[in-house]
């Protein structure tokens, strides 16, 4: 397969040819080869990448941990523990995260549930932002 130009790096990926060379920039790309008058140029090896960092940005994973990962991927004496162990960790995050808006979702709607949405100005939902406590 013959060398390519970010954007057809990009259309093959499915990420933004900026995000190409933000990827690259990080040093989750390896720098690329350039063509005689500048332009990068990419190989499949460099599109598998890509989209094995967009998978990633997809499940959320941090551009840290993705760091990780693609240095663990490509290394192929890996222990997986240590891909396990990242994406545990990562689902633990989630699942704190989740609970947080779960919670945050059921205050919402107690608020909603309790403000009487009328012409008058008493809104329990002001209030509560506003840190005023309900005689109610």
């Amino acid at each position: 397969m013959a060398p390519m130009n970010v954007g057809e790096a990009a259309r093959q990926s499915g990420v933004s040819a900026k995000m190409v060379r933000h990827y690259e920039s990080l040093g989750l790309l390896p720098r690329v080869h350039r063509s005689d008058s500048g332009y990068r140029q990419y190989t499949a090896a460099e599109v598998h990448t890509l989209r094995f960092i967009k998978r990633a940005r997809d499940l959320g994973f941090s551009m840290a941990e993705i760091a990780e990962l693609v240095s663990l991927w490509q290394n192929r004496r890996r222990a997986s523990e240590n891909v396990r162990r990242i994406a545990q960790k990562h689902a633990d995050d989630l699942a704190q995260r989740i609970a947080a808006m779960q919670a945050m979702q059921q205050t919402l709607a107690h608020l909603v549930h309790c403000c009487q949405g009328n012409d008058r100005p008493d809104c329990p939902i002001l209030d509560d932002l506003a840190g005023v406590v309900s005689s109610a």
